[in-house]
């Protein structure tokens, strides 16, 4: 990567209507109060293509605004065969996630390919990577989903702020 381009970041979940919206928004909002906003690229996508072109699930957008977020311009899209070549961090919400994104490189190199929570160091102590799906749970997990998505966030902005240093 050159100077002169953006340094590219892909939050990935099953639908790309729960957890990975919350880490593109969240993750965008940490890196422009860290200064990093003009360096660093953010978006997001699902493995599968269930709910393409759709906007965040409203248990999402209701978790983002309660905690001071703007989600309501997301629209779902599905992961590309090519991108995991083409980002230069890409942050999954699971292990499967994580073997699916894999598999889409082949034999190509994956180290970039990281479990979001793996940049939460109370997340990594307690040995709990996964942030685990709410959307068939009660609202309320969508509130712990927040909170752990905005702690591995932390975590990615003070690992960018040195990478990029």
């Amino acid at each position: 990567m050159s100077g002169a381009e953006p340094y590219r970041v892909c939050v990935v979940c099953s639908g790309n209507i729960c957890r990975s919206p919350m880490g593109e928004v969240v993750l965008r909002r940490k890196l422009e109060e860290a200064g990093l906003g003009d360096r660093v690229v953010v978006d997001s996508a699902g493995t599968g293509d269930w709910h393409v072109g759709g906007g965040a699930d409203p248990r999402t957008l209701t978790a983002l605004t309660a905690g001071g977020y703007d989600g309501s311009a997301h629209r779902a899209q599905q992961f590309g065969e090519t991108w995991v070549n083409e980002r230069d961090l890409v942050l999954v919400a699971d292990e499967g996630h994580l073997r699916a994104i894999r598999a889409l490189a082949a034999a190509g190199d994956t180290t970039h390919v990281r479990l979001l929570r793996s940049f939460d160091p109370a997340a990594v102590e307690a040995g709990t990577l996964e942030v685990d799906d709410p959307y068939y749970g009660a609202d309320d997990g969508f509130d712990r989903c927040l909170r752990e998505v905005e702690a591995a966030c932390d975590g990615v902005v003070a690992h960018l702020e040195t990478t990029l240093r």
